[in-house]
């Protein structure tokens, strides 16, 4: 174990003895409700994982990559990534798989360690049960320890794929993003572009180039790659089949030489160890607030205490404070405000951007239909759609992930002593398998005439044109004979020539069609999930806003009841109350200065 997750855990304890420290505090002075935060608060301390996503092209390394770093091999490698299933690697006592399946309720089914690529790779066969949302794979490692998972995402299969869209919205979720490509040739502009689309959707990105025992030229590759990239992304230049030798081994000079040690340093240390310090600051930051609002009572009846002049005065600011924590609690007060009519003003402004967004890809659809033949490119126009709408989807809720995060800034703000933080990081889903649902329509009949159907269509026209023409002839006293055959033919080919003009517009027209019926059914969907993440989000915020409220009322009345009582106290106890209250402020004031320390790393 290195010094840094050494450090990452024993912030981690630190913080949790505080907290520990706090929960007796409120136990002492019936403070319930501030012992309730506190007890969530320590669970969120020891529950959040800390994900590391990696992603990148197809045939990069991926898997190979995930199978080095644990030391074993789990993550198929060399696969199509058409089936793929992501894989998340986490810390267990005992080795154990599980597949995890959509439903209601999700569930998992335990299979055995040789089935994993069944599922992850081949064709999933369970009867009748929903198909596998990711296979979780438990080791016990070290690396994993300290609530680490590695998630290796399905190979994308072409970077503007639905696949690459599906690995966005995964890194979304992500503490961390590896970007993964391989030293064959230097990063392309669409490897570039997407990089730069993860890092919008998480911060902490690296890029690892793998397979540099295989290319003799990797260093030149890894050079250019940073010039192409700047300072914006570290480059890592790695061997994963070095460093299976090396672990299997134990060489250590051989694990130098694959290039795992920054990379494992990156992983363990700087990852699992900044999550570790977010967290303690965020649980500091709890027990500092709880902290000041015990403190609060104790200061007031002190202030009352040691100058009863000025009682009367701090009774009554205590009385105005406690009217304003009253507003608070209260349907009209301004953040409640705030947040009801945000959530609609962004529920309208979600649905037109998702409708404008389908709109547009309906639009285009339809000039990419205009100029082809459904029955001889359906299947790329599909792979296209599919594609588009899970990037378009994917928009749309980044757009409204982002927008809530300013919604719950602006009503922390409006909160006055809320600290903004009540909002977990919102997750963009994974829109395409909302797109999935929608289904596609298979009732398209886009087969072109055959040849026999062609002749027969060409020798009904020719023969309804040559008997027109022969019987025109007849009528006029003029005999035909060759000249009505010709003219027969070609009308028979007119007549046909027309025919596959009309079933070819045909097929562009049910092409259109299921497109619209496609996109349809994809804004129904995504509408009705975005609509429902918003009312979530509402319910958080208010939840949680209207606990703080409470709890700020509680801490001002308490406030004005001991200030009240001190007012009437007599000479002889006050030098006493004063003793006992400077002893108790004391206690806090300890308690709360090492929540500082905590929140500043200095502890």
């Amino acid at each position: 174990m290195t010094a840094s997750k050494t450090a990452a855990t024993g912030v981690i304890e630190r913080t949790a003895r505080l907290v520990d420290h706090a929960l007796r505090a409120c136990e002492a002075y019936q403070r319930a409700d501030l012992a309730a935060r506190l007890r969530h608060a320590r669970r969120r301390l020891y529950a959040t994982d800390v994900h590391v996503v990696v992603v990148g092209e197809f045939k990069k390394g991926k898997s190979s990559l995930v199978n080095a770093l644990v030391g074993t091999n789990l993550c198929p490698v060399n696969d199509g990534p058409a089936t793929a299933t992501p894989t998340q690697v986490r810390y267990g006592e005992h080795v154990t798989a599980v597949v995890l399946r959509e439903g209601e309720p999700p569930t998992r089914e335990p299979i055995a360690l040789e089935d994993i690529r069944v599922h992850v790779v081949e064709t999933d066969a369970g009867s009748g049960s929903a198909p596998p949302s990711a296979v979780e794979v438990s080791l016990p490692r070290k690396l994993l320890a300290g609530g680490l998972v590695l998630v290796d995402t399905p190979g994308v299969g072409g970077l503007n794929s639905a696949h690459a869209t599906a690995s966005l919205a995964a890194t979304s979720m992500a503490n961390a993003v590896v970007f993964v490509t391989d030293a064959s040739q230097e990063l392309t502009r669409t490897e570039v572009d997407f990089l730069y689309q993860v890092r919008e959707m998480c911060p902490t990105v690296i890029c690892v180039m793998t397979k540099t025992d295989f290319y003799p030229a990797w260093r030149k590759v890894r050079d250019l790659n940073q010039r192409h990239v700047g300072s914006d992304f570290p480059i890592m230049a790695v061997s994963s089949t070095l460093r299976s030798r090396a672990v299997a081994a134990g060489d250590k000079d051989l694990n130098r030489e694959s290039g795992f040690g920054d990379l494992v340093t990156f992983v363990a240390d700087r990852v699992g160890g900044s999550a570790a310090q977010r967290l303690a600051t965020e649980c500091a930051a709890d027990v500092a607030n709880v902290m000041d609002q015990i403190s609060a009572q104790f200061q007031a009846e002190r202030a009352t205490l040691a100058d009863p002049d000025a009682a009367q005065r701090i009774v009554d600011d205590l009385a105005a404070t406690r009217a304003r924590t009253e507003a608070l609690r209260g349907a009209a007060a301004r953040w409640s405000q705030t947040l009801n009519d945000g959530i609609l003003d962004l529920t309208a402004d979600v649905d037109h951007d998702l409708r404008s967004r389908i709109r547009h890809v309906v639009e285009d659809s339809d000039d990419m239909i205009a100029d082809i033949d459904p029955a001889d490119s359906w299947d790329s126009v599909e792979t296209w759609l599919q594609s588009r709408i899970a990037a378009e989807a994917l928009a749309n809720y980044t757009m409204l992930r982002d927008r809530a995060e300013e919604l719950s800034w602006e009503v922390a703000d409006h909160f006055r002593k809320a600290s903004g933080a009540a909002l977990d990081q919102l997750a963009v889903h994974d829109p395409s398998r909302l797109a999935a649902q929608a289904g596609e329509h298979k009732d398209l009949d886009l087969t072109k005439m055959k040849v026999g159907k062609q002749a027969m269509v060409a020798l009904k026209n020719a023969y309804t044109g040559g008997l027109m023409f022969t019987m025109l002839g007849s009528l006029l006293g003029l005999g035909l004979g060759p000249i009505g055959l010709g003219i027969g033919l070609i009308m028979g080919h007119k007549g046909l020539r027309d025919e596959k003009k009309r079933q070819l517009q045909n097929r562009r027209n049910q092409a259109k069609n299921s497109v619209r019926r496609y996109c349809d059914e994809v804004n129904f969907v995504v509408g009705k999930d975005s609509r429902d993440t918003l009312r979530r989000i509402q319910r958080q915020l208010r939840d949680h806003y209207a606990a703080l409220a409470e709890e700020l009322n509680k801490s001002t009345a308490e406030a004005l009841k001991a200030a009240t009582d001190a007012a009437k106290s007599t000479k002889t106890n006050r030098a006493d109350r004063l003793r006992d209250l400077d002893a108790e402020l004391a206690r806090l004031a300890k308690v709360r200065q090492m929540a500082g320390a905590i929140a500043e790393g200095t502890a």
